[in-house]
Formats: structure tokens, C-alpha cells, sequence
């Protein structure tokens, strides 16, 4: 896989920062693209490799299970959750890409709404066995990071899991442009007091040229041993 031409999209994203709005570029990025006037860099129209490689490692089942997608852009990865047997729901902050979703998936299991990851749903909080976040932190503004941590954190249930994807750099490294790579101390800001580290993966993938990634993933404390999830690892 080569890596697809960003600079409309980083244009787009530094243009609405300056703006006071670093949000809203991505429904302009949706709409453009849907019209056929640009692309979704990140959207490849497949589940994201670094994901179902994680699926197939650990075998994962979702039978009985819900899962929360994490800006879900095109669908992809939701349907991939979907598939090993989860009810997910998959929300973006953009109504283009909710829109596409739908057509794409007319008659799709799967749930897409259009929310806000600063500003979700009340009853997302605690309520979702599995939870995945790829991609997302890494195109915000290092501002707004630590609130969408803290959100992403709030919606995995008692004794469920969340697994991060994000490119990787060491904290010396300048992040350059967005995507911008985050430090794994960045990552940690998810282990907190009652969702702890599972485990932490530092690789290099099989684009190119080859990216480096960071997988993570956490276990939220259960109210009691008993109610402990069964999801894979």
C-alpha cells in the first residue's frame, strides 16, 4: 500500500484550526470527497490491516458483545467488528460520512450515527464491552487530545477493552505534519485508575514505505471479578 496524497486534507484541517473550528473539516473533507472533489486520505475502503491482523491474532469473537467504532469514517472497520460478531455502533462527527456509510451498507447491522467524540451521547458512558479507536487522535490537535483520551476511556464498560492504533514516534521525534505520530506517554494517558494496560506493540507495518504503528490495548477494571469480559486477549 502507498501512501495517498494528504495535502488537501491538511490544508483543510490547519485552515479550521486557525479558524477556532478544528473539527469542522472534516465534514468539508466527507462532503468534497463524496462529490468527487477530493479524497479521504485514511479511507481505503477495506478494515484497517493493523486491526484484523489484531482480530485474527487473538481470535477474536464478539458474540454477546458490543463495540463502539471510534470515528467511523467510510464503515470499514465497523463492519469488520460487526462480522466476528459484535452489535457496534460506528459514529463520526461527519453527516457526509454517515451518509456514505448507508449507502455503502444499505442494509447494515451496524449502527451509524453522526456524534461528536468531544461532546457524545451520555448513555455511551461505561456501555460498550469493546471499543476501538484507530486513527482518530492522530489527525486532532495535540489540544484537544487529552479531553477525546478522556472521552474514548468513558465509554468502555466494566471489564471491557480498548484497543488503540495510532502511528508511533519516539518523544524526541517532531511530529511533523498530520497525521501526526504520538508518543507512546501520549498513548498511557489511557491507563488510568480503573483501565489498565493489556499490552503495547511498537512496529513497523507493510506499507510503502512502512509506517510505524503503535497497538495498545486496555482492560477496564469490572465492578467484580465475576462480571470480567471474555473478549480476546
Amino acid at each position: 500500500m502507498t501512501h495517498p496524497d494528504r495535502t488537501n486534507a491538511r490544508t483543510l484541517a490547519q485552515q479550521y484550526e486557525h479558524a477556532g473550528k478544528p473539527t469542522e473539516w472534516f465534514e468539508v473533507l466527507y462532503a468534497q470527497a463524496k462529490n468527487g472533489d477530493a479524497i479521504v486520505p485514511w479511507a481505503d475502503l477495506k478494515a484497517n490491516p493493523n486491526l484484523v491482523q489484531w482480530l485474527d491474532e487473538h481470535q477474536v469473537q464478539g458474540h454477546g458483545k458490543t463495540a463502539l467504532k471510534i470515528g467511523c469514517g467510510l464503515g470499514d472497520d465497523a463492519e469488520a467488528l460487526h462480522n466476528r460478531g459484535f452489535k457496534v455502533i460506528g459514529f463520526d462527527i461527519s453527516a457526509s460520512a454517515i451518509a456514505w456509510c448507508h449507502e455503502r451498507f444499505p442494509n447494515a447491522a451496524v449502527q451509524y450515527v453522526v456524534a461528536d467524540l468531544l461532546n457524545p451521547p451520555s448513555t455511551w458512558q461505561n456501555a460498550f464491552d469493546f471499543v476501538l479507536e484507530a486513527y482518530t487522535l492522530q489527525v486532532l490537535p495535540s489540544s484537544l487530545r487529552p479531553a477525546a483520551i478522556q472521552q474514548i476511556a468513558n465509554f468502555v464498560a466494566p471489564g471491557g477493552q480498548l484497543l488503540v492504533i495510532n502511528r508511533g514516534r519516539d518523544s524526541d521525534e517532531d511530529p511533523g505534519q498530520m497525521p501526526y505520530p504520538l508518543t507512546k506517554s501520549e498513548v498511557m494517558q489511557f491507563a488510568t485508575e480503573d483501565l489498565d494496560v493489556v499490552s503495547f506493540e511498537d512496529y513497523w507495518d507493510k506499507e510503502s514505505p512502512p509506517v510505524r504503528r503503535f497497538r495498545s490495548v486496555f482492560r477496564k477494571q469490572p465492578f467484580s471479578r465475576e462480571k470480567q469480559s471474555n473478549i480476546s486477549p
